[in-house]
């Protein structure tokens, strides 16, 4: 797995020695960043059910100002935490060792983000967390949901509306904006 564009352009990231973790495809991370390519400078960006930490990082490699990584499975925050080290990023991110639910209330007490990235694994219920992001989003930010393609994630979770679907393989990422 690599870095795609960015500072860190062909960086390649540790993965896990244990089941249970999908990252995202270099092929997908690529067409997400294709169209998030205008937001990403200088944003504020959470990377939901982090896994790697290659989404975020691939968002600091393009110029975000910050990224929060949250993730439950303590193996995978240190994942991300080595991920980070290895690329020498020595600042702008925060690591959260937490369900998304939980950090979403606690991160309602910070600045809003521009960009959310979700990428629950496939087998799980993304409805629990999905209706709240939109209470930790910018007005004019933008969440992604990346999902199995053949599951159906609802068309307006709460102050969110789903505005565009890319297909990519077994994947497909679900962008939403906020209402306000």
């Amino acid at each position: 797995m690599r870095i795609i564009a960015g500072t860190l352009k062909g960086r390649t990231l540790d993965t896990p020695d244990w089941e249970g973790l999908r990252p995202t495809s270099d092929k997908l991370r690529e067409t997400l960043f294709n169209v998030l390519a205008p937001r990403i400078a200088l944003a504020r960006v959470l990377d939901g059910y982090a896994g790697t930490g290659a989404v975020g990082i691939e968002a600091l490699s393009r110029g975000a100002a910050h990224v929060t990584f949250v993730e439950q499975d303590a193996r995978a925050c240190a994942l991300i935490a080595a991920n980070l080290e290895k690329c020498r990023i020595a600042g702008g991110y925060a690591i959260i060792q937490s369900s998304v639910q939980s950090a979403i209330d606690r991160l309602r007490r910070e600045p809003a983000f521009d960009v959310i990235l979700l990428d629950p694994p496939y087998t799980s219920d993304f409805h629990d967390a999905l209706p709240h992001v939109g209470d930790i989003v910018k007005p004019d930010g933008v969440v992604i949901l990346e999902h199995a393609r053949k599951s159906q994630p609802p068309p307006a979770p709460g102050r969110l509306t789903r505005t565009r679907e890319l297909k990519s393989g077994d994947s497909a990422l679900t962008f939403y904006t906020c209402q306000p």
